[in-house]
């Protein structure tokens, strides 16, 4: 096989983590918030509601960010055959779940100067068509949940019969963190509607005008908590911060006893980082008393863990060798 062409052939059976369901689902949710947005906040200006006007500024930051989600897939599936990515694209993805977890920690700033400047300058509220308007963006926050929960489903369905519970070391490890993210901005979409609707029931039969914007400091709050969260998430697998991980213990387990008996091989540097949702790479240096090993004999002794789809290894003969975790204990 030439060279090129087993290139391709790796990214496209390795690396190639594309998740056609959630690229379209992802696109449909898009359209449907971005609708729904000019319908809140027109009827939010034009009723006089924060809560209401909030949630649609709110919802029209979901619209972009969701946008850049389906762009992200877009993107990854229209470059996964591309060497140029030594690893594939599936950061692309992750890229995308991070950007919109920014958008939605800008949501919450507006939020919350939105709120603040009601809380200072009331303005009378029409309750009850803003109470509707509010109403119809839960019913269109829930069908979009729908939508990428269904998706969600499928792809960690699909995760789990192709790789088997080998890889199963945390829920986080199967996850599509793209679609994570457009399902976040959906679920914070429906919980300020149900906000914006208490605070506009609270107002309409009570007369508390100032339940309005202290719901929307709370939906502020709250949606700041979850975007934190995806910041973590994300920014984790952009900065391969991986070496916490279950199966680097695991690497370290495996190579060390891949030497003949009665020999001794120690792992001197290992790195280990994430190429796909549930696929990883390593690097690792080794030495050992075994004459006989190779990175051939150590790749097949790693093969046991489907999820190491790339390693480089390099080996150091030593006689009498002994790290520093086989050495009996001092103590002072």
């Amino acid at each position: 096989m030439h060279t090129d062409d087993l290139s391709r052939w790796i990214h496209a059976h390795v690396f190639d983590q594309s998740n056609p369901l959630a690229e379209r689902s992802t696109r449909l949710v898009m359209w449907i918030t971005a609708a729904m947005m000019v319908v809140e906040i027109a009827a939010g200006w034009w009723y006089n509601s924060m809560a209401l006007l909030a949630d649609g500024w709110h919802m029209s930051s979901h619209a972009v960010a969701i946008g850049l989600s389906a762009f992200a897939y877009s993107a990854a599936r229209r470059y996964a055959q591309d060497a140029r990515f030594a690893f594939g694209t599936w950061k692309i993805e992750i890229l995308g779940g991070f950007a919109s977890a920014n958008f939605l920690l800008g949501v919450a700033a507006l939020m919350v100067f939105g709120s603040a400047e009601r809380i200072w300058s009331p303005q009378p509220i029409q309750y009850k068509e803003a109470i509707a308007i509010a109403l119809l963006g839960l019913l269109v926050n829930i069908v979009c949940a729908l939508i990428l929960g269904k998706a969600h489903d499928h792809e960690h369905s699909h995760g789990h019969h192709h790789h088997g519970d080998a890889h199963a070391h945390g829920h986080e490890a199967h996850q599509d963190l793209n679609l994570k993210s457009a399902y976040i901005h959906v679920i914070a979409d429906a919980a300020t509607s149900v906000l914006a609707i208490a605070a506009l029931i609270g107002g309409w039969l009570f007369g508390w005008a100032w339940l309005d914007p202290l719901m929307g400091l709370v939906g502020a709050v709250l949606v700041a908590v979850w975007a934190k969260g995806l910041i973590a998430q994300t920014g984790k697998v952009l900065l391969d911060r991986e070496m916490d991980h279950p199966v680097v213990e695991e690497i370290r387990e495996v190579v060390e006893a891949s030497g003949a008996d009665h020999t001794l091989t120690r792992v001197t540097d290992l790195h280990v980082w994430r190429v796909g949702k549930n696929v990883y790479s390593c690097a690792l240096s080794l030495v050992t008393q075994d004459d006989r090993l190779t990175p051939t004999r150590v790749r097949e002794c790693l093969a046991v863990h489907e999820e190491i789809v790339h390693a480089t290894i390099e080996i150091h003969r030593y006689p009498g060798v002994q790290s520093a975790a086989a050495k009996p204990a001092t103590h002072a």
